[in-house]
């Protein structure tokens, strides 16, 4: 992902939710709508949590330490999931529980009428222009996946997390649109405080869906078929390796992939020889896949015994495990015992 893409999209959010948070605001204290004020407290949560965006970012960027040796890459992924937990929770339960007090006492909107339709009207246009800078700034990494799989494969958290919370902006401002034109209609409160419970199951949806994704990247992913496809003849396209006897892939960060991989070199004459090629190999991986940037290559000497038995390794080379020993032990004992016999 281009961070400076994610970053654009992050504070034209920012300044958008701002701008709406206190139009909102002042709608609400002007009408007492319901509606208003879970999509103000809406508004709220998402400004606060462009700022986690942001604040992962830029903490993400931090030099590797003794402590962190691969880095700080994974903040980023930390700072998305405590977003979704913000969503949820100041979002999405708020709004359920406005909805519900709102039910307790459905009084219509008496003053102002006119207000919360301006704001809501003028806030699904900045909140437009927001989803449309992030679906930009998407598209020039999407390629062609659709938005679910682009939502759920990136690497990247900031874009995904934009998307949804501007998606979930612009359905809730309709919801609350809809609550309140037919409050002003019916002049029944009740239709306020559907709106508002509608608001609020939305965004405890998408927080529950940011939520799961985010956790899928806390716990660690690998590459992506196509890049363990591409890493792989990387790999074997030279002289220097026979083949993979295994490989795994874990993404350290959005933008950084380690690579560790067993592989069958043929025999050498020097350590020097097999240095040169292991270098070799790690640049073309780094050619093919440049997020590839942390490397750790194993050279050992296959055989097909070796393979069947599990050990990766030569048979003369490989080192048996104290499980394997264990059996081996015991049947020696065993033929010692009978030879004693």
């Amino acid at each position: 992902m281009s961070a400076n893409g994610g970053t654009r999209a992050i504070v034209a959010a920012l300044l958008a939710n701002v701008g709406i948070a206190v139009t909102k605001f002042i709608a609400f204290l002007l009408t007492g709508s319901s509606s208003m004020l879970a999509e103000s407290i809406h508004s709220v949560a998402d400004s606060g949590n462009q700022g986690l965006l942001l604040l992962g970012g830029k903490r993400a960027r931090r030099e590797a330490t003794p402590q962190h040796p691969f880095g700080y890459g994974r903040e980023r992924y930390v700072y998305a999931f405590i977003v979704a937990i913000v969503l949820f929770s100041l979002g999405g339960l708020f709004a359920l529980y406005e909805a519900w007090h709102k039910a307790a006492d459905p009084h219509p909107i008496e003053s102002w009428q006119w207000v919360p339709v301006v704001v809501l009207v003028a806030a699904i246009v900045m909140e437009g222009f927001s989803f449309r800078t992030a679906i930009v700034e998407s598209n020039l990494i999407r390629g062609n996946q659709s938005w679910v799989r682009f939502i759920r494969r990136a690497k990247a958290p900031e874009l995904p997390v934009v998307l949804l919370e501007d998606f979930g902006a612009l359905v809730g401002l309709v919801f609350a649109l809809f609550g309140v034109g037919m409050t002003l209609i019916t002049g029944n409160g009740m239709w306020d405080a559907a709106g508002t419970a509608m608001i609020g199951v939305l965004l405890v949806v998408i927080a529950v869906v940011l939520a799961i994704e985010t956790k899928s990247l806390l716990l660690g992913e690998g590459a992506e078929p196509t890049d363990v496809a591409t890493i792989e003849r990387a790999v074997t396209d030279g002289p220097e390796v026979e083949r993979i006897i295994h490989m795994k892939t874990l993404y350290l960060g959005p933008e950084e992939l380690l690579v560790a991989a067993k592989i069958a070199v043929p025999a050498c004459e020097s350590a020097e020889e097999l240095a040169r090629g292991i270098n070799a190999v790690e640049a073309r991986i780094r050619a093919a896949v440049p997020v590839a940037r942390v490397i750790y290559l194993e050279p050992d000497i296959w055989s097909a015994t070796a393979q069947r038995a599990g050990t990766g390794a030569a048979a003369h080379t490989a080192v048996a495990t104290p499980e394997a020993a264990a059996p081996q032990a015991a049947v020696a004992g065993a033929d010692e015992s009978h030879a004693g016999g």
